[in-house]
């Protein structure tokens, strides 16, 4: 029997939709969900037609987390729990040459909340909400989630939200730079597919190296980050679809770029 599709995905022409399908459980991030989202993402990942990704869950939620129901593997240690579950998953969506929007219908909570913010753009429903729970559980926050979330708001906001395990509503997260765009619950996601769409129309190659650039950006010094763009954007600039872009802007027309 072949295994119940726990992560969906569905294509809308260049935009790939990439589904959390466990709504009994509000999307909690289990082994066997972990292990499709990590599948499912290598496949996009290497996709040569789909152009930008959406990341959502069904059920009205993003995800809740761990699926603490499972409890720890026999003899491993949460560490490598983390390492192995979550990781590759993350690092797929932070190093993919293709932009991934979060749509956010409801909680994003746990490590559902780090693989919200790991994405490049966020979409939420207007009930939709972050939380970082796990101080009322005696744990802190993992899968990048301090990084993520001291970067964006500063420590001390960050710190509090986290040992308070207050809910960031998705107003407040659109206030504090945490969300791109709400929109209303029923129509999250129709939005983030149509926003998707416009993405996938522009230069694949210079979605690609801006996000390369401004990840890295977050490590390096004002003179590296310089140098690393002079060095992206001369690669850009050899493509095809720069001259495209060129000679379309000369004959006021909408360019067509064909990601090379």
């Amino acid at each position: 029997m072949s295994e119940k599709p726990l992560v969906t995905l569905d294509r809308h022409g260049t935009v790939s939709v990439v589904t959390l399908n466990s709504p009994q459980t509000r999307n909690a991030l289990g082994a066997a969900i972990s292990r499709q989202l990590r599948e499912v993402l290598a496949a996009v990942a290497a996709d040569a037609e789909t152009r930008v990704v959406v990341l959502t869950g069904a059920g009205g939620a993003f995800s809740s987390g761990a699926d603490i129901r499972e409890g720890m593997p026999e003899n491993r240690r949460v560490e490598d729990v983390i390492n192995e579950r979550y990781r590759p998953s993350l690092e797929l969506i932070l190093g993919m040459d293709k932009p991934v929007i979060a749509a956010i219908p409801g909680p994003a909570a746990g490590i559902g909340l780090s693989f919200a913010l790991a994405c490049d753009l966020i979409v939420m429903a207007e009930s939709a909400y972050l939380l970082s729970p796990f101080a009322t559980i005696g744990l802190i926050p993992d899968g990048g989630a301090t990084w993520f979330l001291g970067r964006q708001l500063g420590y001390y906001r960050a710190y509090q939200l986290c040992v308070e395990a207050e809910r960031i509503v998705a107003q407040r997260c659109l206030a504090a730079g945490l969300a791109n765009r709400v929109v209303a619950d029923d129509s999250l996601l129709q939005e983030a597919i149509e926003w998707a769409g416009d993405l996938a129309k522009r230069a694949p190659l210079a979605l690609a190296r801006t996000k390369w650039a401004m990840r890295q950006a977050m490590h390096l010094s004002l003179e590296e980050a310089m140098s690393l763009e002079a060095k992206l954007q001369n690669e850009c600039r050899s493509s095809q679809d720069a001259a495209e872009g060129v000679e379309a802007f000369f004959e006021k027309r909408v360019p067509v770029f064909r990601g090379r």
